[in-house]
């Protein structure tokens, strides 16, 4: 990883890729606590094996803060050692807050900065702390964002969507009522490549399995499954005045099937009805 000089920025600016990469990783890792009066404090713990991350952090970090190892076991593993970087700093709380860390528990309600950002070091910060990067149990690439925020959601869909034309629905699952993205094959490759850059900022665990992405290559006679086509405004017009599935799917160019379950749809309230133009 290159040297970087926090002095040289101001802190939290996120036009600095290492800030941006920060910020992202505090919203989606961090818990910032407010205590009696201005006492308070960011905390963000990680496994030991990502302690590096944590020292970087504090580099960028103008006012004192620590970094303390604890060791306990938890439901998953006999002995889990982990690390916590505390910072009480109110000027580097204030800072935080308002650009975007809410106090207390914050889970639905992040989302990406207000103001300019670097974006796709932002959207790497949040991978790195609540998404996934590597091999399917199939042997296929992929990267995935797990969150409860609406907004980082679509924010993932709308830059990957820029960046491979690969379009994602939002749907929250109906075990737990959060979002799984998922981006495998071609998709995942050209998303890694985009957000882990020679260099950046980032665990370098997560670095080192993006980067081994690109050795995947489509087996010979794999197909490549076609975009799914969306539905727009005017085509719901046409399926709603004919109100026939056969003969939409001839004016559409769509499967019977397809204007069925999109009228039905319609119908029932499931999805808006298109505006008046």
């Amino acid at each position: 990883m290159a040297d970087c000089e926090p002095i040289a920025h101001q802190f939290m600016d996120l036009t600095v890729p290492e800030y941006a990469y920060m910020f992202g990783f505090l919203q989606a890792d961090g818990h910032l606590g407010k205590g009696a009066g201005q006492k308070g404090r960011l905390t963000v713990e990680i496994s030991a094996r990502d302690v590096d991350l944590l020292h970087r952090f504090q580099k960028l970090t103008p006012y004192n803060s620590s970094i303390t190892e604890r060791t306990r076991s938890t439901n998953f593993v006999k002995v889990h050692t982990s690390v916590t970087w505390t910072l009480c700093s109110l000027e580097a709380r204030t800072k935080l807050n308002e650009i975007g860390l809410p106090y207390g528990r914050k889970s639905k309600n992040i989302a990406p900065p207000a103001g300019e950002f670097s974006t796709r070091d932002y959207l790497r910060g949040v991978i790195d702390a609540d998404g996934s990067v590597g091999y399917t149990s199939h042997g296929f690439p992929f990267i995935s964002l797990t969150t409860a925020s609406t907004a980082i959601g679509a924010f993932m869909c709308f830059y990957t969507g820029k960046v491979t034309r690969a379009e994602r629905t939002l749907k929250r699952n109906a075990r737990d009522n959060i979002y799984n993205i998922l981006y495998t094959k071609e998709n995942a490759q050209e998303l890694a490549a985009q957000l882990y850059y020679e260099d950046c900022l980032s665990l370098q665990r997560k670095k080192a399995a993006a980067d081994s992405l690109s050795a995947w290559i489509r087996p010979a006679g794999m197909r490549v499954a076609a975009e799914r086509r969306r539905w727009t405004a005017q085509e719901d017009r046409v399926l709603l005045r004919l109100n026939n599935d056969a003969v939409a799917a001839k004016e559409l160019g769509r499967t019977d099937k397809s204007c069925q379950v999109r009228l039905w749809r319609l119908r029932t309230g499931q999805i808006p009805m298109p505006t008046d133009r």
